[in-house]
């Protein structure tokens, strides 16, 4: 009987615990093993890919068609399956990987899920698996050639990031080879250094397992600090499996009541990086350079936007969905929400990032801000105080 694999969100060969039991089912029974992709929704019931995931997501396929042609156990891949597997008899099983641990297995004393991320990430790093990750499985050879799986076209608008990025598992492994965690709780939030992994868009496709990720940073000095950060994307996804809304509902209720803009005309100042405020601009346009923007400046850039600006983070968080190459079902929204004050352990409202304390902080000589926003005529679209007061004058009239 053919043993079928079912490429998602784990297009790789190393450590994929899915593509190990496929391929040892195969070899058991003699038959072949049928690589097959399907065109459909991150995950169960949101919305289509955005435009920097598409991008990605063809050019990992690519190369995933060809790291697999380089086994021999192709016989296909399909762009679209429209038969469910149900309708032609198929058993499906499916197997960890994606995160650390699974986000239904943490739960409390009292058999709940975790709200907030302390307990979780010491409950969760409890769980994860002391094995060490699985190599590349013994696939065998196939008779026939493998399918060819097209070369994707180059969009003008996506020029820039293929400079900065090469998706597929061998862009993956070359990044992972790379990690160096010298420095990396001190250095971590300058986003003029090159101090972080950079490996967010290979775990979002699974080019690279978390579990590898955890053994190898491991063997790194300061690994607790970059755990925890690998913990907080396994949390993002025990909060989603729990609030399948996170992308569409506030966590918290009372910001139902809150007064966000749907129609701020400043919104295309945001997006564009011309609101004349310098740390904001440059990482709204690093964002469109690259598909990318450091982490500590995406909370600056959340916080200006749901606080100084008066504009709901739904808003924000479809522009990332469009735009970052990272962005998934969980992390996208459930960030979103953090930064915002409305999700569940969230930074609290009245925390709100003043860019120009942020830049004195973490750009001191201003090298992030010219290397991505060198000259800034415009004179700021806000002011930060009055509009820091405004966003809390709003948030008093809905606290309990």
């Amino acid at each position: 009987m053919t043993s079928l694999m079912w490429f998602r969100d784990d297009l790789r060969l190393h450590d994929n615990q899915a593509l190990s039991r496929a391929a040892e089912a195969a070899s058991l029974g003699d038959a072949p093993l049928v690589a097959v992709v399907l065109d459909e929704p991150a995950y169960p019931g949101t919305r289509p890919l955005g435009g920097a995931t598409t991008w990605w997501r063809e050019r990992s396929l690519y190369a995933l068609a060809h790291d697999l042609a380089g086994h021999g156990p192709l016989r296909e891949v399909d762009a679209t399956v429209k038969e469910t597997l149900a309708s032609q008899g198929i058993t499906a099983t499916s197997s960890p990987g994606f995160t650390l641990v699974e986000p239904w297995e943490v739960t409390n004393g009292q058999g709940q899920p975790y709200k907030v991320f302390t307990p979780f990430s010491k409950a969760a790093a409890s769980q994860v698996a002391g094995d060490e990750p699985e190599g590349v499985p013994e696939m065998g050879a196939s008779a026939s050639s493998a399918s060819a799986w097209p070369k994707p076209t180059e969009p003008a608008w996506a020029a820039s990031l293929a400079e900065h990025w090469t998706p597929g598992e061998a862009g993956a492994r070359e990044r992972l080879a790379q990690l160096d965690l010298a420095n990396y709780a001190e250095e971590r939030d300058i986003p003029a250094l090159n101090a972080t992994s950079l490996l967010s868009p290979h775990l979002r496709f699974g080019e690279v397992s978390p579990r590898e990720v955890w053994f190898a940073a491991a063997e790194e000095p300061e690994a607790a600090k970059f755990h925890s950060e690998l913990l907080w994307r396994d949390f993002a996804w025990h909060r989603l499996y729990h609030l399948p809304n996170l992308a569409t509902e506030n966590v918290r209720e009372r910001f139902d009541r809150f007064d966000w803009s749907w129609d701020n005309p400043r919104l295309k100042d945001w997006q564009a990086g011309t609101t004349g405020i310098p740390l904001v601009d440059a990482g709204m346009r690093e964002l469109w350079a690259t598909g990318y923007m450091h982490n500590r400046v995406r909370m600056v850039v959340g916080s200006f936007l749901t606080k100084n600006l008066g504009i709901h983070w739904r808003l924000g968080e479809e522009w990332f969905w469009d735009t970052l190459v990272d962005a998934d079902a969980a992390s996208n929204p459930f960030n979103w929400q953090w930064v915002a004050g409305c999700g569940d352990d969230a930074a609290p409202f009245f925390r709100i990032f003043n860019p120009e304390t942020q830049a004195k902080r973490f750009d001191p000589d201003g090298e992030y801000v010219r290397r991505w926003a060198p000259a800034l005529s415009a004179p700021p679209i806000v002011d930060l105080q009055e509009s820091r007061q405004a966003a809390l004058d709003a948030y008093a009239e809905i606290k309990d």
